[in-house]
């Protein structure tokens, strides 16, 4: 074993970790993107992700140091297993085809689909996150459990997370937005390669001697665990516990704030783990020199009360009032600085002393004559386990069940607990009744405070959940009627003094009773029925406010309607607050609600539909871009009958010009033969319709306007009219374009792929953009003109049409 503090390459060491950690972050975005895009990106499918990653890390950290022998260099066997993990890296990189087919052909609903999820996540990521959780056990023999060498295993985790932050940061902001998942993957590779072949160097030029002349070093030395230890690990499995609870509650409260951007994301991430690197290293830095680190690990957790509270309070309390106009800069980069700051401001206290409670925790229990590598994995095991715990309770339990504002105080409360539990335990040099005494008023005290604490966690605000990063700037005048947090996401609903009544998602407002928004809504639902050779069976993924849906419900030739909605809190809330604009869509009896996600849905039925419509959320918010691929306009193809469309919303506002341009290119790519209809306000761009069928369009104006004056249709007539279109041709004189009139305007758009998500990362950029108009105006500068080879009909009615389209009347 190395003497601690004499090796000239324990530093160097740490190096190692930095790179095995920023590649472990750069793995584990990539591993997601790829199996949610497999298994879904519900909450269900998440959970199942994160508790099989972070499983896989506790086990292979609790296992490995009991599977492998402690006679070979710790040094090699890293190497070895940096290459592994490489290997096996590529292996799914290239196999996810393989393993996606397999899922989609066994997959379905209920308790066997979830099970099928939990079985295809575990062959995927449990043999590499084995080997990762492997690492830090199996290095940790290359240092003593005396004081100092416990310390410098310490060091090794600072340097393991001081790696994951570069990794999620260059993950996030550099590497997924400008390449896709295998150059990413391939930069992890060579990271792997790079530290395995200095850690084989080093283990050359290092001897290794596995047993101390000690007695207390002997192989056949029982190992002794501390006093205390199993409180100690208790501690620490309840302190990952409240550190992943917090970060997926400040997640959520974090993601309204700033926009769920995938770049917010990887900022929260970032500065989440940053504290934990500075927590560790203090940590590490105070382990050497504690008489009684169990009594540091204590007041960590009752510390962790206060700084909780902190957290809470800056979040839902302080900073969504602070008076920031975020739409004053249009610079992505300008944005990111201001979230981080902020985003440090609340979470970097807490976050430190999580960072902290681990090497005070291994210090702890160490004892002289025990294996490190046992004594790490012992550690890092039950703080996984703890963590997985609380990352999926509190994204599919907590939040649904009693909402952020009493998680929060349930989590302060359990972190009290376990700090109790640590400054309860006596002292060698203490006798019992001193010890008695102690804990009684520490008992007292602690209580009193903190349930001082558990109390003073202010509720979420309903303006908050409305209006997100805009709160401060929007909706002073709005009365918050309904506010509820789910498994997906937090919804509200808002009602303005002029009536208009608000859907909020996503920290912004969805959909709305406000004339633009009813018309685009009906314009969706109305085309998707109307344009279809044959009008029975119906798809509409994302319900929103239940316009679109509805709109698509009072077809009178419809036999069923399947509408995918992520969320169920939606169906309370819109059945509730939005019937009358969705005709009372959810009660309908030939309508069908399914929870999920529309992609894994699609991916998972053998259902054909006349018309598919799409109307998810904004294409910056993460997760909605895999709704917006070629692969997922592909899927919608393959779901068609015969004489089929698919209709897609597209935004101009809160975009830029090459996210629209990389929307429309991909959806042209897969419908070449498509059409653009145009909802504008006030002539003013604001959003369209894509329409694309497999053969060409054909829209026959007669028999539509025949629709619009026939009995049977005086549900639909009604609705348009509404929305000022009395006619069909008023409808179609909405025509903004198709493939062949884009062309120029189209050159050089970016097609977004499943391996790249690279309308995500355009339209992240630009989320407080608002240049609907002067992109609108470009796309329709050469035109449009009515195209004569797909409007049929009577002269009388195409002879208006093409004047409405020249001359832009509803446009």
């Amino acid at each position: 074993m190395s003497e601690p503090g004499k090796n000239p390459f324990l530093p160097l060491l740490i190096l190692l970790f930095i790179g095995s950690g920023c590649s472990a972050l750069i793995y584990e975005i990539v591993w997601f993107q790829l199996l949610e895009l497999v298994i879904g990106s519900s909450a269900i499918s998440i959970g199942v992700l994160l508790g099989t990653f972070m499983g896989g890390m506790c086990v292979g950290s609790l296992l490995a140091p009991r599977l492998i022998s402690r006679d070979h260099h710790p040094l090699r066997l890293y190497a070895f297993i940096e290459v592994g993990i490489g290997v096996i890296g590529l292996l799914i990189l290239f196999g996810m085809p393989l393993v996606g087919g397999v899922y989609t052909a066994w997959a379905g609903p209920g308790m066997m689909g979830m099970l099928l999820r939990g079985v295809v996540a575990a062959i995927c990521l449990l043999p590499p996150t084995f080997l990762m959780g492997a690492t830090l056990p199996v290095i940790s023999r290359w240092v003593k459990t005396s004081p100092e060498g416990v310390s410098w295993l310490g060091f090794f985790y600072v340097g393991n997370i001081g790696g994951a932050v570069i990794g999620s940061l260059l993950a996030g902001f550099y590497l997924m937005r400008v390449y896709d998942v295998n150059k990413t993957t391939y930069v992890a590779v060579l990271l792997n390669l790079v530290v395995a072949a200095l850690a084989f160097l080093i283990s050359k030029l290092t001897p290794f001697r596995p047993f101390n002349d000690d007695a207390d070093y002997a192989a056949d030395a029982p190992v002794r665990a501390a006093p205390g230890a199993a409180a100690v690990y208790v501690t620490i499995a309840i302190s990952g516990f409240t550190a992943l609870a917090a970060e997926v509650i400040w997640t959520r409260l974090l993601s309204l704030l700033f926009g769920g951007t995938v770049y917010t994301f990887s900022l929260i991430l970032a500065a989440f783990l940053f504290g934990l690197g500075i927590g560790s290293t203090l940590g590490s830095a105070l382990a050497r020199n504690l008489k009684n680190p169990r009594t540091a690990l204590g007041w960590c957790q009752m510390l962790l009360c206060g700084t909780m509270v902190w957290a809470a309070y800056t979040l839902m309390k302080s900073m969504p009032f602070w008076p920031i106009d975020v739409t004053l800069t249009t610079d992505p980069w300008l944005k990111a600085q201001l979230d981080m700051v902020r985003c440090l401001w609340a979470v970097l206290p807490a976050a430190i002393l999580w960072g902290a409670s681990f090497p005070l925790a291994l210090a702890s229990v160490a004892s002289r004559g025990q294996d490190p590598g046992r004594l790490v994995g012992g550690v890092y095991a039950a703080n996984t386990f703890g963590a997985i715990l609380g990352s999926v309770g509190a994204s599919m339990v907590l939040i649904p069940w009693i909402n952020s504002q009493h998680s929060q105080q349930v989590l302060i409360a359990v972190s009290a607990i376990s700090g109790l539990l640590m400054l309860a335990l006596p002292g060698d040099e203490e006798s019992s009744t001193k010890s008695n005494l102690n804990f009684g008023i520490t008992v007292l005290c602690l209580a009193v405070a903190g349930g001082l604490l558990v109390k003073s966690v202010p509720e979420l605000p309903g303006h908050l959940v409305a209006y997100g990063r805009f709160l401060p700037t929007r909706g002073a005048n709005a009365t918050i009627t309904y506010m509820g947090e789910g498994i997906n996401a937090s919804v509200a609903v808002s009602d303005m003094p002029d009536g208009t009544r608000n859907y909020h998602n996503a920290g912004k407002v969805q959909a709305s009773s406000d004339p633009a928004d009813m018309r685009f809504q009906r314009m969706l639902g109305h085309l998707t029925t109307l344009i279809p050779a044959t009008n029975t069976d119906f798809l509409v993924v994302a319900l929103g406010s239940g316009v679109t849906a509805g709109a698509v419900s009072v077809e009178p030739g419809l036999k069923s309607e399947t509408v995918v909605e992520i969320e169920p809190l939606v169906l309370k809330v819109i059945a509730k607050y939005f019937s009358p604009y969705n005709f009372d869509v959810v009660q309908n009896p030939r309508v069908h609600i399914q929870i999920d996600d529309g992609r894994h849905f699609l991916q998972t039925t053998k259902m054909k539909f006349d018309g598919i419509t799409s109307d998810p959320l904004d294409q910056w918010v993460k997760g909605a871009a895999s709704l917006y691929t070629k692969e997922y306009f592909q899927l919608e193809k393959d779901h068609l009958k015969p004489g089929g469309v698919v209709t897609q919303w597209a935004q101009f506002y809160e975009s830029n010009e090459d996210a629209v341009r990389s929307e429309i290119a991909t959806f042209f790519e897969v419908f070449p033969n498509s059409a653009i209809f145009a909802n504008t306000v006030r002539g003013l761009g604001y959003d369209v319709v894509l329409i694309g069928q497999v053969d060409p369009i054909k829209i026959d104006v007669d028999k539509m306007q025949a629709k619009f004056d026939s009995p049977e249709y005086a549900t639909m007539s009604k609705s348009l009219k509404d929305i000022g279109m009395y006619s069909a041709v008023d409808l179609l004189a909405t025509y903004a374009g198709r493939p062949s009139d884009l062309q120029t305007w189209l050159q050089g758009a970016m097609i977004t792929h499943d391996k790249d998500m690279r309308i995500q990362y355009l339209a992240g950029m630009s989320p407080n953009l608002y240049h609907a108009n002067d992109i609108y105006q470009n796309m329709v500068k050469f035109g449009p003109y009515m195209p004569k080879e797909m409007f049929t009909g009577s002269d009388v009615h195409l002879q208006l049409l093409d004047r409405a389209i020249s001359q832009g009347l509803s446009r």
